[in-house]
């Protein structure tokens, strides 16, 4: 396992980093994977030195965070995994059950700590921007749960760039702590980030963890083979463009050049970012963080590089 820093911070990460929403009990997503059918990941994870893992107090309905925390006590130490998750889902009806008021930030991290059978997250995120919140009242309250030692790093998700700047500033003007990273949907397939977002982050000293590198796998297969998840989900569906064909065979070229899995590829496209400090990669078949893991010994050629960009096709500005 290589390893690098979480943006300009002190704080040392593995390069790939495992996210569990593919965790949960059976009904949260039909790809979900139940306690006993997840156990093999994170074992795997430990093995692999990608002890980075990624979840959120939505995903499972809390569920994922509690496989989580059992995990860590099962497969290693707590002081040997960098723990994140995040806020801002609905978990239930009433003022402190989503969003990112004080009552919420305060109530929900207290819940996750709980599930997670902890009494600290490394990196804690905001899932979301809350526009009916002052971003003054998030950031103060964030600020606190770090002094009070719940949180040691903050960082956000999936938002436009004039959003992150606005609640930075915020930050800066209040003295309190700011964001260190922003996990935001980043491949070869969704680049539009390369507009603000991550010229901004390179420029601040924000470390980017995208979520989603294989484009919901369709980087990973030859264009039009689906998935479970890519044929019901529909969030991934919205990678069923025809623009995206050109990008996907240039992969399985490439791939097939240097005979790998294409998954190796567009990871290490990725990896050739200086503002990538880990990809988030979600498994729920065995060589997912295998080939993940892998794509650490590619070094793309700068042809090769260039023939994976050529293709693409500027999209709408989106912020999932």
């Amino acid at each position: 396992m290589e390893y690098g820093r979480l943006g300009r911070t002190g704080l040392k990460i593995p390069r790939i980093a495992m996210g569990c929403m593919s965790f949960g009990n059976p009904g949260f997503h039909q790809w979900t994977l139940d306690e006993d059918a997840a156990q093999p990941f994170f074992r795997q994870a430990v093995e692999l030195g990608v002890t980075f893992w990624d979840t959120a107090n939505g995903y499972g309905g809390g569920s994922s965070e509690e496989f989580v925390g059992r995990a860590v006590k099962e497969y290693a130490r707590r002081e040997d995994i960098v723990l994140a998750t995040k806020v801002h889902n609905r978990m239930h009806d009433g003022p402190g059950g989503s969003g990112l008021s004080r009552k919420a930030i305060l109530e929900q991290l207290d819940a996750s700590l709980t599930r997670l059978g902890t009494d600290y997250v490394d990196l804690y995120q905001i899932h979301r921007y809350d526009d009916e919140v002052p971003v003054e009242e998030t950031m103060e309250a964030l600020h606190d749960v770090v002094k009070a030692g719940k949180v040691r790093y903050l960082g956000a998700s999936s938002m436009w760039a004039w959003q992150f700047a606005k609640l930075q500033h915020a930050a800066d003007a209040g003295g309190w702590t700011r964001f260190v990273s922003m996990q935001d949907q980043y491949n070869l397939l969704k680049r539009e980030e390369e507009r603000e977002m991550l010229p901004m982050c390179a420029d601040t000293g924000v470390g980017c963890i995208p979520y989603s590198p294989l484009g919901k796998g369709r980087l990973a297969r030859p264009w039009g083979q689906q998935t479970q998840r890519g044929s019901t989900d529909q969030v991934a569906k919205s990678f069923d463009l025809d623009i995206d064909q050109p990008v996907v065979e240039v992969v399985e070229e490439i791939a097939r050049e240097r005979d790998v899995p294409m998954a190796q590829i567009g990871i290490a496209w990725l990896l050739t970012k200086p503002v990538v400090s880990a990809p988030v990669v979600g498994a729920t078949k065995p060589h997912h963080l295998a080939d993940a893991v892998a794509a650490l010994d590619i070094t793309l050629t700068d042809d090769e590089i260039q023939r994976l960009e050529a293709p693409y096709t500027t999209q709408p500005a989106y912020w999932w």
